[in-house]
């Protein structure tokens, strides 16, 4: 048995979830979420828990039990708490702000990069350098601060680039001068 599908989701005050076969919406302060569950699993509620139980002991039922239940935990979260994720910009002259709902980077480009929103996702700025994606989505919420990150990746040797909060960039040594010649 999977032990985090075993686990039962305890649904917050004001958080409501509503399954029709496969499909389950939850409702929450923050906005609602819809997913479409693959089958194999079952899902139900017993007063404020969730469960999320296998249909049969079938390898792919096994595959999806774990998943499932991350799935509608997430949702949980994300209809009660929301999701953050935050980047940091480091270099000389690279900076980031928000016009309207879009983010507007200067990268070192000849032209500045805009990055539109997807529904449900909200930009903010700290000092030019730091930025947060927040959301009520986790896989969009990571998937936007993906994208953000792939304009401009931290490069190893001198650390330049758009990094996650807390990043390790691994550095390397550059070129030393003057060894070798002759």
């Amino acid at each position: 048995m999977s032990r985090i599908g075993k686990r039962p989701i305890t649904l917050p005050a004001k958080v409501t979830i509503t399954i029709n076969g496969q499909e389950v919406v939850v409702k929450g302060p923050k906005g609602e979420l819809t997913r479409v569950l693959p089958a194999g699993v079952t899902i139900r509620t017993e007063g404020d828990t969730v469960n999320v139980d296998r249909v049969n002991d079938s390898r792919m039922a096994r595959e999806r039990h774990g998943l499932c239940r991350t799935l509608v935990a997430n949702m949980v979260e994300g209809v009660s708490t929301g999701f953050s994720r935050r980047l940091e910009i480091q270099g000389v002259g690279y900076r980031a702000a928000v016009q309207g709902k879009n983010l507007n980077m200067n990268m070192g480009y000849s032209h500045p990069v805009l990055i539109e929103p997807p529904d449900g996702i909200q930009f903010q700025v700290e000092n030019n350098v730091n930025v947060t994606v927040t959301g009520i989505d986790k896989e969009i919420v990571g998937n936007t601060a993906a994208k953000i990150r792939a304009v401009r990746p931290p490069e190893p040797y001198k650390g330049k680039g758009i990094r996650y909060a807390g990043e390790k960039v691994r550095r390397k040594v550059g070129k030393t001068g003057g060894k070798g010649k002759k």
